[in-house]
């Protein structure tokens, strides 16, 4: 499902390319400061196996017209390490990687955006998140907390005269610091690395 995402994702990126000039000048009092927004992973919700059942809404304000902060608050579940990049390593979805259940998180990311040239920006988003730790017959074994960052590079593409917007992007996933792992956990997740390259990403939103 992941790569069915991703290709949805390319399609976007090509259709909306024929309007490139993103940057926002500091000299023009008409771009929108308050913008609201999500990710194409939504998508992954339509999954018949191992859905996420994701949700995130972004919340943002450009300082500048090359500075922005947002909000994102989201939460999600998982089966698989954090370590596996789902898109690109043929170990997701394997069963024997599979923890004895599955993870649960809630967080409220931070993110600063600093545009670069033109529409290319760059990203730091530190997220801390709840994690509630859940066996295979459904019930809680453990809490845990999860700080988790992202660097991102990406670029922002205006449609509909400045309404809306799409932000394809790759990124690296960090997990800078986390909790100890219940067992049977604990032990998948330390067999893969802290960071993941490469993790593609598409934002959108809706400019106020």
């Amino acid at each position: 499902m992941q790569k069915k995402v991703l290709l949805i994702c390319l399609v976007l990126i090509l259709t909306g390319s024929l309007r490139v000039n993103a940057q926002y000048a500091g000299e023009d009092s008409t771009w929108k400061r308050w913008f609201v927004g999500s990710t194409m992973f939504l998508l992954g919700n339509l999954a018949s196996t191992n859905r996420p059942d994701f949700v995130q809404l972004n919340f943002g304000y450009r300082i500048t017209g090359k500075d922005v902060i947002t909000l994102e608050p989201k939460t999600w579940k998982y089966a698989w390490p954090n370590g596996i990049n789902p898109f690109f390593n043929d170990s997701y979805g394997k069963p024997e990687e599979e923890f004895p259940g599955y993870i649960r998180e809630y967080g409220v990311a931070v993110a600063y955006q600093r545009f670069i040239w033109k529409g290319f920006y760059a990203e730091l988003n530190v997220m801390p998140t709840l994690q509630t730790f859940v066996n295979g017959d459904g019930k809680k074994v453990d809490n845990g907390f999860q700080l988790f960052n992202t660097y991102r590079t990406g670029y922002h593409i205006k449609l509909f005269k400045d309404r809306f917007f799409i932000q394809p992007s790759i990124a690296i996933t960090h997990r800078a610091y986390h909790t100890k792992l219940p067992d049977g956990f604990r032990q998948l997740d330390d067999k893969w690395s802290k960071f993941v390259f490469g993790e593609p990403g598409f934002h959108f939103g809706f400019n106020l």
